[in-house]
């Protein structure tokens, strides 16, 4: 991937949760994790996670709805020469990353505990 092309990734997931930061609810909290975009910048998708869990189809269909404004937004505050087609996709394995950092805290935890029980 060329430098330009993770530029405009970049540039484009910064944009887009600026824009959410300031357009959305904090219920559900949304969270851009990347951006994908076409070799030929015409489409993009943006990935993302919601906090809490299983609120993303409600973020989904914020994001969808408000698709448009967010095109204008990244017209006005860029100077990209393509305004890609943006697409959302929720991110399955940041979430997935998410839950396993979950589990190795409790495994921690618990062998943090089994010691210190030991120990006395």
């Amino acid at each position: 991937m060329s430098d330009s092309h993770v530029r405009v990734e970049s540039l484009i997931k910064e944009l887009v949760a600026a824009f959410i930061q300031h357009e959305a609810n904090a219920n559900p909290l949304i969270t851009v994790t990347r951006a994908s975009t076409a070799p030929d910048y015409r489409r993009v998708t943006i990935f993302f996670t919601t906090i809490p869990e299983g609120k993303e189809d409600d973020a989904m269909i914020f994001l969808k709805r408000c698709g448009s404004e967010l095109r204008g937004y990244i017209k006005k505050k860029s100077n990209l020469k393509i305004i890609p087609f943006i697409e959302f996709s929720v991110d399955y394995g940041e979430r997935h990353r998410q839950d396993i950092d979950e589990i190795a805290r409790e495994i921690e935890e618990q062998q943090k505990h089994k010691t210190t029980e030991v120990n006395e």
